[in-house]
């Protein structure tokens, strides 16, 4: 589509397709209210399990975090994020930044919302902020919910640690939004594929199960290690270094190299769908 020459008296880009219009479009759709639904019900199917199948542990010498999943809510929250957090926190991250842009193309929507006119880097912004937004809060709803289930079941109290001792709930409050934060971080790398695929096909099928797919690809790779230390350019490889936060003493150096090794790619991939989308001829 051609530049405009002339605008319209009054015309202002930056105040096209307003943040709160964007996330207010995305907030009503079905896929944002079944993903949610889903993530507030991973708690109450891990009580069930617990309820049926009696309490983990004892399994053999060796405790996990796993194994004092019902020691307090804090506890329970931790685990739920453990379980959650190489697979299923993958896919409203996926969903949310690969079915964005591709879905208005696929409606062919797309080039009347250019038309209206919003700018393509002002379209792609918007997108893009909404996408992480909903991806950060759909991370903080699976430990909310999670905690608020966690302590009617098993009572408020001290995050138990594995390697033996406990965090008061204050401290073990804090260490969960270090988490919870980091888990977002270790994302940015999915919702970077996502966007970028998003940019490219019609098919918002194509852009979430893209992105999905390669962050499995990802994990594989991590698992090889026949590659040695190139697997610390992996992002899978720094994802449960999380795991440092809920130590006695937490440790630092996991989380920042992942942070960097995260963040590098991610740049990289969002300023590869803003360069192609700008340059791109939509006609859908």
């Amino acid at each position: 589509m051609s530049a405009l020459t002339e605008v319209a008296s009054g015309y202002r880009a930056g105040g096209t397709l307003p943040l709160r219009v964007e996330l207010a479009r995305q907030l009503k759709r079905r896929r944002t209210m079944v993903m949610g639904g889903i993530l507030a019900a991973l708690p109450f199917v891990l009580l069930a399990a617990f309820a049926i199948g009696g309490e983990p542990g004892g399994r053999n010498d060796r405790i996990t975090l796993m194994d004092t999943a019902t020691a307090s809510g804090a506890n329970f929250a931790a685990v739920n994020l453990f379980v959650s957090a190489g697979f299923l926190l993958v896919i409203p991250v996926a969903l949310f930044c690969g079915d964005t842009v591709a879905s208005e193309a696929s409606w062919s929507s797309l080039r009347y919302l250019l038309a209206a006119p919003v700018p393509r880097a002002r379209l792609l912004w918007s997108k893009l902020v909404v996408g992480l937004s909903l991806s950060l809060a759909a991370m903080i709803l699976l430990p909310v919910v999670a905690l608020a289930v966690g302590t009617a079941a098993y009572g408020w109290g001290p995050l138990e640690l594995p390697t033996g001792g406990s965090l008061g709930p204050g401290t073990a409050a804090q260490r969960l939004v270090v988490v919870v934060a980091y888990v977002f971080v270790s994302q940015l790398v999915t919702a970077g594929l996502a966007f970028w695929l998003s940019t490219r096909t019609d098919a918002p099928l194509g852009a979430v199960g893209g992105a999905v797919g390669l962050t499995i690809v990802g994990n594989v790779l991590d698992a090889v290690t026949a590659l040695g230390d190139w697997r610390h350019f992996l992002p899978a490889h720094w994802q449960f270094a999380w795991a440092d936060a809920v130590q006695p003493t937490p440790e630092w150096s996991g989380m920042i190299q992942g942070t960097a090794v995260s963040v590098t790619y991610a740049l990289v991939l969002f300023a590869l769908a803003f360069r192609g989308f700008l340059r791109k001829d939509v006609v859908s």
